[in-house]
């Protein structure tokens, strides 16, 4: 995990500049800097000035999942038996390429993960067979998302 400058100063140049980049990570240097109105060698500076900072943290396409048949989102809190299996469970359910997010979590679950799967069958097809038999998982609780309503980054 990185740690991220709390010292970090970012003016109004640089919000224009993140803006630009978290609306389309695809934007050329020269168009932010006709957007913001200096000069493309500037932007290049204040890039990576962010990116040391660790502020930026890359930059990635987003893949449609449903146009290659993933259309079950789930939530699964996972109890186990002991807050020692925490890190060989975590290690197993990196193993499964449906599992998207993993969680250490406060309450009743000691994991909360969040997964991707064709449909409802695949999805209790990788509790039954994958999650469940993991050592030290106990039980499980999921949650289907019915419809994503927001999704967005931390506002600059």
């Amino acid at each position: 995990m990185k740690v991220i400058n709390q010292n970090i100063h970012i003016d109004g140049i640089d919000k224009k500049i993140l803006r630009a980049l978290m609306q389309d990570a695809r934007t050329s240097v020269l168009e932010i800097a006709r957007q913001v109105g200096i000069s493309g060698a500037a932007i290049h500076q204040r890039l990576r000035k962010l990116e040391k900072s660790n502020l930026i943290a890359g930059s990635k396409f987003v893949i449609n999942p449903k146009v290659l048949g993933y259309t079950t989102m789930a939530f699964v809190g996972i109890y186990l038996d002991k807050a020692m299996s925490n890190p060989e469970a975590v290690k197993q359910l990196k193993k499964i390429p449906e599992v998207l997010e993993c969680h250490y979590t406060t309450g009743n679950w000691s994991i909360l993960i969040k997964m991707l799967c064709k449909d409802n069958a695949h999805l209790m097809h990788l509790l039954n067979s994958e999650i469940q038999s993991i050592a030290g998982v106990s039980r499980t609780e999921t949650f289907i998302s019915l419809d994503q309503q927001i999704e967005r980054q931390i506002k600059i």
